[in-house]
């Protein structure tokens, strides 16, 4: 079983492990300095509770799918993959570092009197995350751990970036599928307490709402199993803060439906409900004016009255080609 201390060198010493961050159902991560590239990096691999089940070489091809996959979610509000390489064999995945606190936090030190964000801050944050979360559903995968502690703000930016993909799996639109039940009690939908499921974008529509209830009451919502088998009612988030909008209150409570087919579909629509994404309207583009030339004022040519000499002159003229005016 591999488990790294600090100042152990991994990649023939391009990384230097310097201690370890956290632990997960799933991975260990550790903050490492990246020697080639003077820059500080987060390395993740699997735990040891992984390491010791019989199906490891299978779950360990599946840590490095989904990592690669990550990869190519390129988005400034999702966590960046620079590398990925073996170790012992151990398989470990190299990503950004991002300096600042995790949103959980973040609500504890940073609130008004009465511990929420304001709406327009909180709403900042779930438009960037859903964002993000847009770019992951794009390429068929699904986060399933959206929650105030996988989303980071950069400290200097307050930038929010979704980090920790262990659960992010792969998955086909409307197909009844066997997923992994790990699942954050208050953020996880109904689906996520079967390990047979209808999932779908909308399982993290359901957190990605969880969280701004969270955000702006600062308390974790009534677990989804709970609700459904003690036939409990979710509090409106105005219930705990009267701040809150009736359009934010209504979306929150649509995203959270217990039924999948109750909620918005998709992350976008989501959005749209918060009034996040403004629908496109069409506009029919008026024809621009035409410029036509002035029209020309056409000038009678000035008559030309002979004068007596030259009436004379014509007279003689005529006369003389045997012409007579009498």
């Amino acid at each position: 079983m591999q488990s790294w201390t600090p100042n152990t060198p991994l990649q023939n010493g391009q990384y230097i492990i310097k201690r370890a961050i956290s632990g997960g159902g799933f991975g260990e991560t550790y903050l490492a300095e990246d020697t080639e590239e003077n820059r500080l990096v987060v390395i993740k691999t699997l735990n040891r509770e992984q390491q010791q089940k019989p199906d490891f070489a299978e779950i360990q091809k599946r840590f490095r799918k989904e990592a690669l996959d990550l990869s190519k979610c390129y988005h400034p509000h999702i966590v960046q993959v620079y590398d990925n390489f073996p170790e012992d064999g151990l398989w470990a995945i190299v990503m950004e570092h991002i300096d600042g606190d995790d949103l959980a936090a973040y609500v504890e030190n940073y609130t008004d009197e009465n511990g929420y964000l304001s709406e327009t801050e909180a709403l900042r944050y779930i438009d960037q995350i859903g964002q993000a979360l847009e770019c992951v559903h794009e390429r068929k995968l699904l986060h399933r751990d959206v929650k105030p502690n996988n989303i980071l703000l950069r400290r200097e930016s307050k930038e929010a970036v979704l980090i920790d993909f262990g659960l992010a799996r792969e998955f086909q639109p409307g197909k009844i599928r066997s997923m992994t039940a790990m699942i954050t009690q208050g953020y996880a939908p109904i689906e996520q307490y079967e390990r047979r499921g209808d999932f779908g974008y909308y399982t993290d529509v359901y957190a990605l709402a969880a969280t701004l209830y969270s955000l702006l009451t600062n308390r974790v919502p009534i677990p989804a199993n709970y609700r459904a088998e003690e036939d409990v009612k979710l509090s409106p988030p105005q219930k705990f803060n009267q701040k809150i909008s009736d359009k934010v209150n209504t979306a929150i409570l649509k995203g959270m439906e217990l039924e999948p087919v109750n909620r918005p579909q998709t992350v976008r629509e989501f959005r749209e409900i918060l009034g996040l994404v403004v629908k496109p309207v069409m506009n029919i583009p008026t024809p621009p004016p035409v410029n036509y030339p002035p029209i020309p004022v056409q000038q009678k040519a000035p008559q030309n009255i002979p004068t007596p000499q030259q009436n004379n002159q014509e007279v003689q003229l005529k006369s003389s080609c045997g012409m007579d005016y009498r």
